[in-house]
């Protein structure tokens, strides 16, 4: 399509979208940044679950059914630590452990996230580039009818059921954008927004200063990560409902505001074209349940067209 491509993505329904990316762009015109917020400590080790997600997938060795996770895992180390009585709440695969470890042992030497993630994708065979959203911590904390939860007790530990009333990203204020994710928007041609939970999954990218200003800059298309009202996986759509907004691809336009020049949203939700448009943001109507690698190739070709599309339109008066 002889454009580059900036896509901002975490959780599953972002990693997915950024290996159909990958699958039609050259590896040089694509660069991936991924979302920390979700990162956390357990065990001593420091997990990175989005940045992980994003690298397996692309790699072709994450889970086909969770999504997240290795394929073919084994858990003779979880199961271990249950009968030792340790927390086996964050399931954490026999294969998964090395890149945790090695993680680990790195940043404790020193050496910056973004290097580190660098290094574990060229191992793996990835070749666009996955940028981490910042070598600093930042940690997404979600406020609740309960109180404070950090993200991974709030998703994985309470299976996100307490209501949410908010949340706030700890760390963002003071962090800095990791190496070249600020070069990476300005050169692009395109900004994705890839269908991650828009409050936990971009909001914490966008939350790094300099970020959101470097992606108004650019054109930025979106995929909506709700259907019909429901989110493909994950809280997004019952966090919607508990903030009093209800969940919809206009919903998705309306959080975006001021950043969003187009939207593809699902055949499902064709009659909510008229209304996102009516937010100023183009709407593209495509089938975008992506269940398997196909459908995730037909996407990007959907989102890649959309901004295509954009480029021709001339400018306002």
């Amino acid at each position: 399509m002889g454009m580059k491509v900036a896509a901002l993505a975490g959780g599953v329904g972002g990693a997915k979208l950024a290996d159909g990316l990958a699958a039609v762009l050259p590896p040089e015109d694509l660069t991936i940044i991924v979302n920390t917020g979700d990162d956390f400590e357990h065990l001593g080790l420091t997990i990175c679950p989005d940045v992980d997600t994003v690298i397996y997938t692309l790699a072709g060795m994450a889970h086909p059914e969770s999504g997240w996770g290795r394929r073919d895992e084994t858990w003779a180390f979880l199961e271990t630590l249950g009968v030792l009585g340790g927390p086996t709440w964050f399931r954490l695969g026999d294969r998964d452990m090395a890149l945790h470890v090695l993680r680990t042992d790195r940043l404790r030497a020193g050496q910056p996230l973004s290097q580190i993630v660098r290094d574990a994708a060229q191992a793996l065979g990835v070749r666009p580039r996955v940028l981490p959203m910042s070598d600093d911590r930042v940690r997404t904390i979600v406020r609740t009818i309960e109180g404070e939860l950090s993200f991974q007790e709030y998703f994985v530990a309470r299976r996100f059921e307490p209501a949410v009333v908010g949340f706030r990203f700890e760390g963002a204020a003071s962090a800095r954008p990791a190496p070249d994710v600020v070069e990476s928007l300005e050169r692009a041609d395109l900004v994705v927004l890839c269908p991650s939970n828009p409050w936990v999954s971009l909001d914490p990218i966008l939350a790094v200063p300099g970020v959101r200003e470097a992606v108004s800059r650019r054109p930025v298309v979106g995929v909506s990560p709700i259907i019909s009202g429901r989110a493909v996986k994950g809280p997004a759509a019952k966090m919607f409902q508990e903030l009093g907004i209800a969940p919809s691809p206009v919903a998705v336009a309306e959080h975006y505001h001021g950043l969003l020049a187009g939207l593809v949203i699902d055949k499902a939700d064709a009659a909510l074209s008229p209304a996102v448009e009516a937010a100023g943001v183009r709407a593209s109507v495509q089938p975008t349940w992506m269940r398997k690698p196909g459908d995730r190739r037909r996407l990007a070709r959907a989102v890649l067209e959309l901004a295509a599309e954009l480029r021709r339109q001339p400018a306002a008066p």
